[in-house]
């Protein structure tokens, strides 16, 4: 017993070396590049050489700079109409392929898989549908919806919305699989309840099903927004490299992009903008666990 007791005191770092591999590339590919984007983020900083300590003058210049405020504003009002549509929406279609019917399977695959497609296919795909000679514009065209095509891509606002519609039908599918986990822990016993006392199919929605998943919509709208704060393929894709016309659909990824590209990328003033961008999500995402947690309580 005594030699026994003494191999598992002797060995209480046994489990440490399992977690070491996986620690080691946490460390290596998540924990240093924040901690250097930091550090860079003090400094003027260029891609082909060092920098030297400049304090908060990046971040002095990020608040006097116009292009930030414009990205900062696209960002948020992309957050806006994005969270809310990839909260409710994959609700409303998890709700219609939930029951077991002959043939639903097929629905639920073709529902998710835009999911799996890569998004530089998908936004190619739209980017095709969307331009001026695209199939939309012939469509609305050949039925005289409009006298003349519509500008997704060549209006900044535009643009935004059609990098939105990107963003809300790729994440339909992934958010739906969520509302149908959460859909399938509500007993089936309060609707037959409700629908005994006389309650119609949209009272026993509001009344049933969103109490219910409530704590999956506050995850999904946490996660939809974090998303949304970092998208940058739908615009470069949609909009070019320059972000749309006169660079106007530029979000905070695609600046930061920019700033910091190429021979003279400014590294110092793009980590600058990486961690105010990095605020502005950590501040959604403790606002989502705060509303998770007085939803618990």
């Amino acid at each position: 017993m005594e030699t026994a007791t003494g191999l598992v005191h002797r060995r209480w770092w046994a489990p440490y070396l399992f977690l070491l591999p996986g620690l080691a590339m946490v460390a290596l590919f998540s924990l240093w590049p924040f901690v250097n984007t930091v550090i860079l983020s003090f400094t003027d900083a260029q891609i082909l050489r060092g920098g030297s300590f400049v304090g908060l003058g990046n971040y002095t210049r990020a608040l006097d700079d116009p292009d930030f405020w414009k990205a900062l504003a696209n960002s948020v009002l992309y957050t806006a109409v994005v969270v809310p549509a990839l909260v409710f929406l994959p609700l409303a279609l998890a709700v219609l392929v939930q029951k077991n019917i002959p043939g639903i399977g097929f629905f639920r695959s073709a529902f998710y898989t835009p999911v799996i497609a890569s998004t530089v296919v998908v936004g190619l795909i739209w980017q095709w549908a969307l331009r001026s000679d695209g199939l939309v514009n012939t469509v609305f065209l050949k039925l005289r919806l409009v006298s003349d095509p519509v500008p997704f891509l060549t209006d900044s606002t535009a643009l935004l919305l059609s990098a939105m519609a990107v963003t809300v039908w790729k994440g339909l599918g992934y958010y739906m699989v969520f509302y149908l986990a959460a859909l399938g822990n509500v007993p089936t016993a309060l609707y037959e309840a409700a629908a005994l006392d006389g309650a119609g199919a949209l009272r026993r929605f509001f009344s049933i099903t969103v109490p219910s998943v409530k704590p999956m919509m506050l995850l999904v709208g946490t996660l939809s927004a974090i998303s949304a704060l970092r998208v940058f393929t739908e615009i470069y894709i949609l909009g070019g490299e320059s972000g749309g016309p006169g660079g106007d659909a530029r979000t905070l990824p695609f600046m930061i992009r920019e700033v910091g590209l190429g021979f003279a990328g400014e590294s110092g003033y793009a980590s600058a903008v990486s961690i105010l961008l990095f605020l502005l999500t950590l501040v959604f995402s403790l606002l989502g666990h705060r509303l998770s947690k007085g939803d618990e309580r």
